[in-house]
């Protein structure tokens, strides 16, 4: 008789791992933390372990895939509220992605110096590809709701404008994190960085078709500057500055 797997179960083990794994990519670095650390950390076996995931690796992969979907999914709440106007929504999308990322920056910046390796790099690109599905439809909504408003005014295609309007998004995350690095070579200025992400909210605006200024864009420099302050105090084992 084939064994009954409970399933609330099985994901709230799993949810520990995934857990634990965070707690000490943030406390002793992901290079560091080995698989053990984490079976120690649970209380688990090393089959129970390999019963989720089939290496370290693929724990790094989880942990970088629950931040999507959390994330992602904090996002619908808003998307789906009647009350407020498509520019509105879209940032308050913003904020909100900007907020999610700063409750959890220790694990970020923890998480920066693996993520950029280049035995990681079939992973990242795992990544932008989840994210990008998972917010197209999100912002395609928002965007044929701000044209039914007369507020937005973008191509002819709703869906193709979000899929452009997300891939910006994770081109602006990915040039933020390679101009911090570059930073702390020495190669580049925090007013450099503030100039290359405030070229993507232009690029925002004029693929939505609103007036420059009409969209909440973010203050960059003290963004920027709170984030490489953040860094640069952070231990070797989150991957600041020794």
């Amino acid at each position: 008789m084939a064994r009954t797997v409970d399933q609330e179960a099985h994901a709230a083990r799993r949810e520990e791992f995934l857990d634990a794994a965070s707690r000490l990519i943030q406390t002793k670095g992901y290079t560091r933390m080995s698989i053990q650390d984490v079976i120690d950390a649970v209380g688990a076996s090393r089959g129970a372990f390999y019963h989720y995931f089939g290496s370290k690796t693929a724990l790094l992969e989880g942990v970088v895939q629950r931040m999507v979907e959390t994330g992602t999914a904090a996002l619908a709440p808003v998307v789906e509220d009647p009350r407020l106007p498509a520019l509105e929504k879209l940032n308050a999308v913003f904020s909100g992605l900007a907020t999610y990322k700063t409750e959890r920056k220790d694990l970020i910046i923890a998480l920066v110096s693996v993520w950029a390796s280049d035995e990681n790099v079939l992973m990242r690109e795992k990544f932008y590809r989840a994210v990008i599905a998972r917010m197209t439809p999100l912002i395609a909504a928002i965007v044929r709701q701000g044209v039914a408003e007369g507020s937005f005014t973008p191509g002819d295609d709703p869906d193709a404008t979000a899929l452009v309007f997300a891939t910006l998004v994770m081109g602006a995350n990915q040039t933020a994190m390679n101009m911090y690095t570059a930073h702390r070579a020495g190669a580049v200025t925090v007013e450099e960085i503030v100039a290359a992400l405030a070229a993507f909210g232009t690029a925002f605006e004029r693929l939505l078709g609103i007036r420059p200024g009409t969209f909440g864009l973010p203050d960059y420099a003290t963004v920027i500057r709170e984030w490489i302050d953040a860094f640069d105090t952070a231990s070797p084992a989150q991957g600041g500055t020794a």
